[in-house]
């Protein structure tokens, strides 16, 4: 449905106060949960690309550099409709009359973009039959659940994160919508040999986006000169996505999503998490760190 109808809605906060439920462990919405028959049997296409993450792992910026290889680093295409329209986010599941990610993903035709923020065994398995690419972006925990609080806080969507104290709890019990970041981010990695998977890292985008942009554009088979990489790097960069608003989220209604309690793109470097960590909070955190990536070869920069 169009932005100017999604407006007329007035949709208020009571209509749009989450409702929870576990899916195979995993806290989902409600809306999620009632759909998931359907989200379980999406039919993949092998020329799909889909981009996975945790929440707040880089997904907009990913989507947006992918969309950038894609239409050749033409600004114009890029601008031609909101990342959530240019990629169907799958199991994301509005009321009725908006689009869910489903019915935008059904009717578009290929080759298509999707996003996910899925674990790696609640992905429908028509991807893995299908051998669809998969490009996943891990993000360091601290920086993803500092992130992740904020997004809770400004998206009417998401349940109430309370204060930063209480969510550290709950993001450490994996009790948050998607689920445990440690065992995403180790499920992924876990699969990243058996498929066709990219598995890339936020610090690593942050640190030197030319390199990872050439990763991306390599295993989508992409020839790209340097002027046209040069451009991706521009338009992908922080600041000037911030601003952009088919990428940062300001045309929803301020009932979905309300940027004046923190805007949807903050701050994306990485390292913030000490300026809201206590340093108990911290230690506390990094001693059940060790205890859940116990075994996994897996590793992240806290800072870069």
């Amino acid at each position: 449905m169009s932005l100017e109808k999604m407006k007329d809605l007035h949709l208020g906060e009571q209509d749009l106060q989450p409702e929870t439920r576990e899916v195979n462990g995993i806290l989902m919405s409600k809306l999620m949960s009632d759909n998931w028959d359907k989200i379980w049997n999406f039919q993949a296409k092998p020329d799909d690309l889909l981009i996975a993450t945790y929440a707040k792992a880089g997904t907009t910026w990913t989507q947006e550099i992918v969309d950038m290889i894609q239409n050749d680093g033409d600004v114009q295409k890029c601008q031609r409709a909101n990342t959530y329209d240019r990629h169907p986010f799958i199991e994301w599941t509005l009321p009725p009359p908006l689009n869910s990610g489903l019915d935008l993903a059904n009717k578009m035709p290929s080759p298509r973009t999707l996003k996910t923020h899925l674990p790696v065994h609640m992905l429908p398995p028509s991807f893995w039959k299908e051998n669809s690419k998969i490009i996943y972006v891990a993000r360091n925990a601290k920086d993803c659940l500092v992130s992740y609080y904020y997004f809770s806080r400004m998206n009417k969507m998401l349940p109430d994160p309370g204060t930063l104290g209480e969510y550290i709890e709950q993001f450490k019990a994996g009790k948050v919508l998607w689920g445990s970041w440690y065992d995403h981010v180790k499920g992924w990695w876990d699969v990243k040999d058996q498929h066709r998977i990219l598995y890339l890292f936020y610090e690593d985008m942050k640190e030197d986006p030319k390199r990872e942009i050439k990763k991306i554009a390599k295993f989508l088979e992409k020839d790209i000169s340097e002027e046209v990489l040069n451009k991706i790097i521009y338009h992908t960069s922080f600041d000037v996505m911030k601003e952009n608003p088919m990428a940062n989220y300001t045309t929803l209604p301020s009932s979905i999503m309300d940027h004046s309690i923190s805007p949807f793109m903050r701050k994306g470097m990485p390292g913030d998490w000490k300026n809201y960590f206590t340093v108990a909070q911290s230690e506390d955190f990094d001693e059940d760190y060790r205890r859940k990536m116990a075994g996994s070869n897996i590793t992240f920069r806290t800072e870069i």
